[in-house]
């Protein structure tokens, strides 16, 4: 009788549970991402009607079964390369965060009245017009001198992005 089992290709149910539950997070989070995203992926096409039927779920009973089906759809396929692509959109999204947030830096300072930033703004950014920024930051310190609404200061928001975006 042969003793020497191998263990090497045993799973515990609890590694099999984790593994399961790792596919359903990956298929919530394509459910997540917006349509053109998706559409650049290679999913099978059982996997891509099943995200968007989720997508048109409301009942959150029906909408954890749709995910179930969606971890055990996607036992069936290579992972890393999903997961590689999620990797790269979350990547893009973080980028895209922190400028947002840096242009929003620029805008406060720039309405505080910081005019060393507004000369390394017109230095840094090739297509930054100094008369065109200088009246936007004008414009959007008056507003909120006077409690109006921020359309000046919105104005300076996309000029800023505008020409970040040229840079």
């Amino acid at each position: 009788m042969n003793d020497d089992i191998e263990f090497d290709d045993y799973i515990s149910k609890t590694q099999k549970k984790r593994e399961a539950e790792g596919l359903q997070k990956i298929g919530e989070k394509l459910v997540k991402l917006a349509p053109e995203h998706l559409k650049g992926m290679e999913l099978p096409e059982e996997l891509k009607a099943a995200i968007r039927f989720a997508k048109t779920i409301k009942s959150n009973g029906a909408y954890k079964r749709q995910m179930q089906f969606i971890g055990t759809l996607m036992r069936h396929i290579e992972t890393e390369p999903i997961q590689g692509a999620l990797d790269h959109i979350e990547a893009g999204n973080h980028k895209k965060a922190l400028q947002f947030k840096a242009i929003e830096t620029w805008r406060d300072q720039l309405i505080a009245g910081d005019n060393a930033l507004l000369e390394q703004i017109i230095q840094d950014c090739p297509g930054a017009e100094r008369q065109k920024l200088s009246q936007l930051v004008r414009q959007a310190k008056k507003e909120v001198g006077n409690n109006k609404p921020p359309k000046a200061v919105k104005s300076l928001f996309r000029y800023l992005t505008e020409i970040k975006i040229k840079k």
